[in-house]
């Protein structure tokens, strides 16, 4: 069974925890004969088991996030007007609640509606003093979870995109590479315009031993930058370990990505990387085919990449 995200986690415990949380009060208001209340809790435990079952079965959260949200607010909302002020702490819960579900603006968004709606419904039960409290506070608590949710999201995004990036290139490192491997080969949507290219530096030992790792690591950015001034923003470039590296690209033909690698071979064998010696590139290239799994794939690149270094180096070969 497929691990399931934070998103569908979060989802599930939400919706999955609501339905015990509310059921005994429309049960409660049921007995008492209160059938506009109880109607509300009623719907609302309806929607969350809905939303429960959509998320356990679709994995799908971006609509369930949505859904969710607006059944927490219309469900408040609609309490509030038939109960009352007695009530009227529901909205905090439910507000914050938003900030775990949706982005940052789209919770602070329907938050910043609902706190409207609500101004409306109790600006002839509650004296104006009290409403303004109660506003101050809303505003407050969606303000500091709107900064908290945002700061965190950013962060996520920054951890992601060190987990993922190799931290002297910049470049996709052997992670990202695996998961690029597995969506392209996955079974049922196999993308046999895919060509893979296996890119190793001609002779870098020797770079290292003679020049120093300082200059080898620079020889390395400045690799990745030139590779990647020629490459489009789909195609996928990564680092596969020491001086290899690795580019995925989708839409191109044999003949083309043939091409492609010896324009890319021809740029590093005219660019001065390092003053007075010339840096030279070998590259394996093998187009993936129905038969191929993202092991073999691999493996007919590298096979290419040895016979292009059997064959003296700065060249390419393609695999047919």
């Amino acid at each position: 069974m497929l691990k399931r995200s934070k998103e569908e986690v979060i989802l599930l415990m939400l919706s999955g925890l609501s339905i015990p949380s509310i059921l005994p009060f429309g049960i409660i208001r049921l007995v008492q004969r209160n059938w506009l209340l109880a109607a509300v809790d009623m719907a609302i435990v309806l929607g969350m088991m809905g939303i429960w079952v959509f998320v356990w079965r679709t994995r799908k959260v971006r609509f369930a996030g949505i859904a969710v949200t607006i059944f927490y607010s219309v469900g408040m909302l609609a309490s509030i007007y038939v109960k009352g002020q007695p009530i009227v702490y529901w909205v905090y819960p439910t507000m914050i609640a938003a900030f775990f579900i949706l982005k940052a603006r789209e919770a602070l968004f329907i938050n910043t509606v609902s706190v409207l709606l609500l101004i409306v419904i109790l600006s002839q039960q509650m004296a104006l003093l009290d409403l303004s409290s109660v506003v101050v506070t809303l505003i407050l608590i969606n303000l500091f979870s709107y900064i908290f949710s945002h700061s965190t999201s950013l962060q996520h995004t920054e951890l992601h995109h060190q987990a993922d990036n190799d931290f002297l290139t910049g470049i996709g490192n052997r992670r990202a590479f695996d998961r690029k491997l597995a969506e392209i080969c996955q079974t049922g949507n196999v993308q046999t315009s895919a060509c893979l290219f296996l890119l190793d530096l001609d002779h870098f030992k020797s770079i290292n031993d003679r020049l120093g790792h300082a200059v080898g690591d620079q020889v390395l950015v400045q690799f990745c930058h030139l590779i990647r001034s020629r490459i489009r923003a789909v195609d996928g470039f990564f680092r596969y370990g020491g001086e290899e590296f690795v580019l995925i690209t989708v839409g191109s033909d044999m003949a083309a990505a043939n091409n492609f690698a010896e324009e890319l071979r021809a740029l590093i064998e005219r660019s001065v990387l390092i003053p007075d010696y010339q840096v030279t590139v070998s590259i394996g290239v093998a187009k993936l085919t129905e038969a191929d799994s993202a092991d073999t794939w691999v493996k007919r690149a590298d096979a290419m990449l040895y016979e292009a270094k059997q064959s003296g180096r700065n060249t390419v070969r393609m695999a047919t």
